[in-house]
């Protein structure tokens, strides 16, 4: 009788074994399944503000498309739109500012920053296709879809027309080049070794983001899930919510998730500019600054008032500005055959030579970690 009840107990502690090794193997909501490379682990030391900075590798074959019969224009005028997710946000008048900077600089590029005032992918596609109809010579995008955006930048690529992505990319095929704005894995370790920092190795958090299969955001989520599991087993992910880059929506939605883990959560994670501010209203509205600590990626305006009231304390970003900026530079150079398949950098005016990484991408740089000593010396 004794040996079956021992035979029974090593069954269930071998099932609950099982189960644990199933639950860390399982990603989180708004992860996608795209193989992930975790950084070293910092043993519980907070992220340093190059974190997310790597050597460059040697660049692999290139994986992007081409324009196709795309017209000489070297040196010549030539008029670009830049259609990123949604116009209308701090962020993104952050990029647009940053094309218009490139633009004046060189003098023969005009930028258009056109877009939808939501997040929708059925609404961008439309304003690419419009500006494909009324002819342009270049396509900046930001997408909210990778796949769903893959056939109308294909579309334009096939018109001559040359496309150039940056903060979110489309599948590599629909796109020439790609601008990351930083390294997906080294965000990733930023952030969550932010969280370790404020709340210990086994903090539970949630997760607010714009929707599960916005490209970027799945890429960190995923790389926090392989950073998480390699480095501090022991937190625990409680739900990842969608909000729509929406500012009501996010500010809801990170309140649901207050008061649905209640004194259990420890940390929110922003996984947009327009997540993090709301989160952090929302943490500060409920009383809870001290408690919950809200960690993620913004603009620094948003992001003043809790950072001064010390309710935030820290806000990791790069510089969208110069991620506009990165962009129209690339596509001058792709425009005038100066930066072609096969190169290692690229001259980007004032960020001097950027490197190729993965193929078809343009590294823009280091992440950079907005603080109580530093916010106030920036201005978007």
């Amino acid at each position: 009788m004794a040996k079956k009840i021992f035979a029974l107990v090593l069954v269930v502690m071998l099932l609950g074994v099982v189960g644990m090794v199933s639950a860390q193997e399982t990603r989180w909501d708004g992860a996608d399944d795209l193989p992930v490379n975790p950084l070293e682990c910092a043993n519980g030391e907070a992220a340093p503000a190059d974190a997310a900075a790597t050597e460059a590798p040697e660049a692999p074959a290139y994986d992007g498309g081409m324009a196709v019969n795309a017209p000489d224009l070297t040196g010549a005028e030539i008029t670009v739109v830049d259609i990123p997710k949604l116009v209308g946000i701090g962020y993104f008048n952050a990029t647009a500012q940053g094309t218009q900077e490139a633009a004046a600089e060189l003098g023969n590029v005009t930028v258009i920053n056109d877009g939808p005032t939501e997040a929708n992918i059925d609404d961008q596609i439309t304003f690419i296709d419009n500006y494909i109809t009324q002819g342009v010579n270049g396509v900046l995008f930001a997408a909210n879809d990778p796949v769903a955006i893959a056939p109308v930048l294909q579309k334009a690529l096939e018109a001559g027309i040359h496309v150039v992505g940056y903060d979110a990319n489309a599948q590599p095929d629909a796109r020439e080049w790609f601008v990351n704005q930083a390294e997906f894995n080294g965000i990733a370790k930023a952030l969550i070794d932010s969280l370790v920092t404020e709340k210990g190795d086994s903090a539970a958090f949630g997760i607010v983001t714009s929707t599960f299969t916005t490209p970027n955001q799945s890429r960190w989520i995923s790389e926090m899930w392989a950073y998480a599991g390699k480095c501090y087993p022991n937190l625990k992910w409680l739900e990842t919510v969608e909000a729509q880059e929406d500012s009501k929506l996010s500010f809801d939605q990170a309140n649901t998730l207050l008061n649905k883990y209640g004194e259990e959560i420890q940390g929110l994670f922003g996984m947009t500019s327009v997540a993090t501010p709301n989160s952090a209203d929302a943490v500060t509205q409920a009383g809870l600054c001290g408690k919950v600590a809200v960690i993620g990626l913004a603009t620094p305006n948003p992001m003043k008032p809790f950072v001064e009231s010390d309710c935030v304390k820290s806000v990791v970003l790069w510089n969208p500005v110069d991620l506009g900026y990165a962009a129209v530079y690339v596509m001058r150079a792709v425009v005038d055959g100066t930066f072609k398949p096969g190169d290692t950098e690229v001259s980007a005016g004032r960020l001097g030579m950027l490197q190729v990484v993965n193929g078809s991408e343009v590294l823009l740089g280091p992440a950079f970690v907005f603080n109580k000593e530093n916010i106030g010396g920036f201005d978007f």
